[in-house]
């Protein structure tokens, strides 16, 4: 035992080990423990690690740009040709109503036979619809026929759906990254409908009236080609077996249509404080700042979507959804205040801060319609809640500039986003506590390998 221990090196804390014949070996300095950094983007970064998630997102923009210039270029173009607004309006009015009518059946096409097959045909019509209008438009073609032109751009696929069924797919089993990803694509729409209206203007002020229209019609025809490029990151297609009965419609599932209810007061909060803030400046006597003013509404929502997704999700979905609500309907209160007092500035800041509570709201409201709805129809069920969106967008404007003419001046028709608002609120209490647990159902074995399940999962 003694010659073992005599023959072991000897080790120092100041000269290390003893070597045969040479000198002690020096001393490694203990390794210092790395400071953990602050990374902020972490969960963007996470997302966008995932290979293909770039290429669809970039793809989804180009083609997503477009929604926010397709009505506005319309507009235009129609009433520097014809000389007529209420023709103009009466045109977007009629594409409206035929997307919220052809947008589900496109859908549903789209989760039945894949993104990629039916996207690009169903553009390519929404494309010749839009060259149709300008053609009518320059030729000076009946007013029917602007009409049945725009009508047919009813076929565009739900560009923002089909990429957050996309998210879906790749983060079945991950809510925070699902969260991440929601809160992205909420700002990008945001940024979309920003950018899209300046763009429209400038070209069809700058070039010539139907530039607008073309522009769009080009970016989104390129855009959704090159998303659907994209299969590495397409969601599979939903089998279908001959002995099981087929999947009945996401409205007759249970929580989905008050939610979509919820989303109908939004759009009118939407449409009506845009309707009101044009308005408003105009009386005003700065009718250029309107739009600068929507702007800034836009920017606050798209800035408050970024910081939202970079939160980890905590509680109960509904529950977190209730709070959003909550505080929509309490910010809201901010423009109709300021509009008393006839400060511009002052109504500019309370639009930004009002703003930043419309983004959490419909990023939670998307999570929830993910999880309420099965994998296979998840298309058709986000598109549902677009449709109810642009149904609220349509009655608010309605509202909102029926309150312009009628109410007393002052910024009094602010009341309505916030009755609105308010709306929406009570709805979300009403039917929160009927609701059971919002999570996403596990994915059975048919899905595990490619496919996703012929029923519904029980929520």
């Amino acid at each position: 035992m003694i010659l073992f221990l005599a023959a072991r090196p000897v080790t120092s804390p100041t000269l290390g080990s003893a070597r045969p014949g040479g000198p002690p070996s020096p001393v490694r300095p203990a390794p210092r423990r790395r400071r953990a950094r602050f990374r902020p983007f972490a969960p963007y970064r996470r997302i966008f690690a995932v290979p293909g998630t770039r290429a669809f997102t970039a793809a989804n923009l180009l083609a997503r740009l477009p929604m926010g210039m397709l009505s506005i270029s319309a507009v235009l173009m129609i009433a520097g040709s014809r000389g007529s607004y209420a023709l103009a309006g009466a045109v977007t009015a009629t594409g409206l109503a035929a997307t919220a009518l052809a947008g589900p059946w496109t859908a549903r096409l789209v989760d039945r036979y894949g993104q990629a097959r039916t996207a690009v045909p169903a553009t390519a019509l929404a494309t010749l619809g839009s060259l149709s209008l300008l053609l009518c438009v320059h030729y000076h073609a009946p007013d029917w026929t602007l009409f049945a032109s725009y009508a047919a751009t009813a076929t565009t696929p739900n560009t923002g759906g089909m990429s957050r069924a996309r998210w879906a797919h790749l983060f079945r089993d991950d809510p925070a990254a699902r969260h991440t990803a929601n809160s992205f694509e909420q700002a990008a729409d945001e940024l979309c409908f920003m950018l899209g209206p300046v763009l429209a203007t400038l070209l069809c002020t700058a070039l010539f009236p139907e530039a607008g229209t073309a522009v769009g019609a080009a970016l989104l025809l390129t855009g959704v080609l090159l998303f659907a490029a994209q299969r590495r990151t397409e969601p599979p297609v939903a089998t279908r077996t001959t002995d099981r009965p087929p999947a009945r419609s996401p409205l007759r599932l249970p929580g989905l249509p008050p939610l979509l209810l919820t989303f109908l007061c939004t759009g009118a909060i939407f449409g009506s404080l845009e309707v009101v803030t044009l308005a408003h400046a105009d009386v005003q006597g700065i009718r250029s700042a309107g739009g600068a003013m929507l702007a800034l509404q836009a920017a606050g929502s798209c800035a408050a979507g970024l910081l939202y997704g970079l939160l980890r999700p905590a509680g109960h979905p509904g529950h977190r959804f209730l709070g959003c609500t909550a505080a929509m309907a309490a910010l809201m209160l901010l423009p109709l205040l300021a509009a008393g007092t006839g400060s511009p500035v002052t109504l500019a800041v309370a639009l930004l801060l009002a703003g930043m509570a419309t983004a959490p709201t419909m990023v939670t409201g998307m999570g929830l319609v993910q999880s309420r709805t099965p994998p296979g129809q998840l298309n058709e069920g986000m598109t549902l809640a677009v449709t109810a969106l642009l149904g609220g967008i349509a009655a608010g404007s309605a509202s909102g500039g029926w309150a312009v003419d009628h109410l007393t001046p002052g910024g009094a028709a602010y009341g309505v986003p916030v009755a609105a608002a308010a709306l929406a609120l009570t709805v979300t209490l009403l039917t929160s506590r009927r609701q059971g647990p919002d999570s996403p159902s596990r994915p059975t074995a048919e899905e595990r390998r490619g496919g996703h399940p012929t029923r519904p999962p029980r929520h």
